[in-house]
């Protein structure tokens, strides 16, 4: 194949592959490994109990590119699996990196989360403020529990309720139902958090069925036309690899990669400190990219 038609640069139609070209670096997400306590068949990580695809990390690993996070200015960090709280040394991660800036912790909120309360609470007044995004996949329990596992509904909830209680900000995600009526779940979503005594204004993050990690569906080409058709520059720096990165660990090495939905694959790879990463063009290539540009996703809070 010619240089000129390289699939890394060009769509099947010879249209240069849109791209984002980064604008700062203001969040990072640590992935704290694939392993779960749950096998949810739709994980977008593929994470199910003792899962090593991507190694679980340890304070030894994350300290240095924390530091250098915060002499790059970047204003947040965020932390995903897996499940991080079946990481032995999590508390620690966080509660380093909670003395460097404010962090958001995504959880399923079950036996891990209830299992640690009493060390998560000593976490409620360090420097900076630690917020949990829960997963609550629909807001019916029958529906959950059929991916999570009977019983998962309640024992979310009650990580929730429990979190808030202690000082913590809480939010929600929840997966994109076909054909669902946004406004009409998210309204369901707000009767449970008044049954709960959860604030109505509570934050309702809303994804996509994003696919397991190695799949590939076809999906339509993101071209420069396309970027430039139906995105302004403010849009386009809205993209979660516009302003952030995501650190992970992969047979025993640390690894800067573009965004928190392509660490399976490896031509995303942007080296191994944060320096290194910066101002490398994201080329929107991946099918999780065309979720991305469809729904506009973002695993960000900031």
């Amino acid at each position: 194949m010619s240089t000129s038609l390289n699939p890394l640069f060009y769509a099947s139609s010879g249209e240069p592959l849109g791209y984002i070209q980064p604008d700062s670096l203001r969040e990072i997400w640590f992935h704290t490994g694939t392993a779960c306590n749950l096998a949810c068949p739709f994980c977008l990580e593929g994470s199910k109990p003792g899962d090593d695809r991507l190694d679980r990390v340890t304070l030894e690993d994350v300290r240095p590119l924390m530091d250098e996070a915060k002499s790059l200015g970047v204003q947040q960090f965020s932390f995903t699996g897996g499940e991080p709280f079946i990481v032995k040394s999590f508390i620690n991660i966080l509660s380093y990196a909670s003395s460097l800036n404010p962090c958001l912790v995504l959880t399923n909120g079950t036996d891990p989360v209830l299992s640690r309360l009493n060390q998560i609470e000593t976490l409620v007044n360090s420097y900076h403020p630690i917020s949990f995004r829960i997963s609550i996949d629909y807001p019916n329990e029958k529906r959950h529990d059929a991916s999570r596992g009977k019983g998962s509904f309640k024992k979310s909830w009650k990580s929730l309720e429990l979190l808030r209680k202690r000082g913590f900000k809480v939010s929600i995600a929840r997966q994109i139902g076909i054909d669902e009526d946004s406004a009409t779940v998210d309204g369901e979503y707000r009767e449970l958090f008044a049954q709960h005594g959860v604030p109505s204004d509570t934050t309702i993050v809303s994804f996509p069925d994003f696919l397991l990690p190695g799949s590939n569906p076809e999906v339509p080409f993101i071209t420069e036309r396309c970027m430039t058709t139906y995105h302004t520059e403010e849009s386009r720096q809205a993209f979660m690899c516009s302003f952030s990165k995501m650190v992970i660990k992969k047979n025993g090495r640390m690894r800067i990669y573009a965004c928190t939905l392509v660490d399976d694959d490896e031509s995303y790879d942007l080296g191994g400190t944060l320096r290194e990463s910066l101002g490398k063009r994201i080329m929107m290539r991946h099918h999780r990219c065309y979720s991305c540009f469809t729904f506009g996703s973002s695993c960000s809070e900031i």
